[in-house]
């Protein structure tokens, strides 16, 4: 079945076929079954307890309007995002592409949404019962230098709607924004949001873990670093990682000259290097959120023994349907 939606899906622009998607996801959220089950391999990570390992990335329903239709297709966790303080339209169109040969997507979205307002209204209709993120970034017109005032004002209006907030400083699509990931920026970011979730867990009487998404490009001396600023900061959860800047893996196919990160297959090598990685620095002090390049239940699991407590899954749904996120549900946690 999902062969045929693809070919008429591949038939449209990237963008315009994930748009369909969308409105079609929302609509099969309203209905009263799913045809899916929700896999049951049940783990507990930063505290909250998840039906299986498996999550919906952020990126793919950024303003929140398909939760529950992407809940009934097996996920123990949906990520929504990545949202700014106000709407705004990203970088100009066209802006995504696929790799078809390699199976991988280069996108330079820019951050493209409605805004956190707009999120939040959604979020709070949707029925969705499993664990729900919200990804936060800073607007394109934000000076880097405020870029915390960003993260703040979408941090106090997601918290009480979160189960986790995800802080992205790894896009590479937004200017300047992947400096936040190095030294004083780092940890004047993470020790300020340490401080106001801490206001807001004692405000709302609720704890929501505060977790933070960098980049698969990351030097070894790079990642100690950042796996440092972690642990000091005791931040509680880690996704490793977003989309690369490198084209090594799909250098000479169509379009892997175009701007922007590249995500899908090509990039599971790379990420699965980056979560051993910070497996190495974190020693079990932090759990690491494996996503980048997961298209099988083999390449799920390497990342399990790379260090990953948790996998999340978004292009390589593209190209194989949902049926990937019932396989790589049977993954052996450690």
């Amino acid at each position: 079945m999902y062969s045929l939606i693809r070919q008429c899906l591949f038939s449209l622009d990237a963008e315009n076929a994930h748009q369909l998607s969308i409105q079609a996801l929302a609509l099969f959220g309203k209905l009263p079954f799913s045809p899916f089950a929700i896999p049951s391999n049940p783990t507990t990570v930063m505290g909250l307890h998840f039906k299986n390992p498996i999550g919906l990335a952020a990126g793919a329903d950024k303003n929140g309007e398909a939760i529950d239709g992407f809940g009934k297709l097996g996920f123990g966790f949906i990520e929504v995002g990545t949202v700014t303080p106000v709407a705004q339209d990203g970088n100009p169109k066209p802006r995504q592409f696929r790799v078809l040969e390699a199976e991988g997507i280069i996108n330079r979205n820019g951050f493209n949404n409605k805004g956190v307002d707009a999120l939040i209204e959604n979020v709070k209709k949707a029925k969705y019962d499993g664990i729900l993120g919200i990804n936060i970034g800073k607007n394109a017109i934000t000076p880097i230098e405020r870029s915390l005032d960003d993260y703040l004002i979408c941090l106090r209006k997601v918290y009480e709607y979160a189960d986790y907030v995800t802080v992205n400083i790894s896009s590479p699509n937004t200017k300047n924004l992947r400096s936040l990931q190095y030294g004083e920026a780092l940890d004047d970011l993470l020790a300020n949001l340490k401080q106001e979730q801490a206001l807001l867990s004692q405000k709302m009487s609720k704890y929501r873990p505060l977790v933070l998404k960098i980049a698969p490009d990351l030097t070894d001396e790079e990642i100690a670093s950042v796996a440092d600023s972690l642990v000091r900061h005791q931040i509680d959860g880690v996704i490793a990682g977003n989309t690369t800047l490198s084209r090594e893996s799909v250098a000479g196919l169509t379009h892997a000259e175009q701007q922007g990160g590249l995500s899908g297959k090509p990039l599971h090598q790379l990420s699965t290097r980056l979560i051993a990685r910070l497996s190495t620095e974190l020693n079990g002090r932090v759990p690491i959120i494996g996503s980048g390049g997961i298209h099988s239940l083999e390449s799920g699991q390497e990342k399990i023994d790379a260090g990953a407590s948790l996998l999340q899954v978004y292009s390589a749904m593209i190209y194989q349907g949902p049926s990937l996120i019932q396989d790589v549900a049977k993954v052996r946690l450690k």
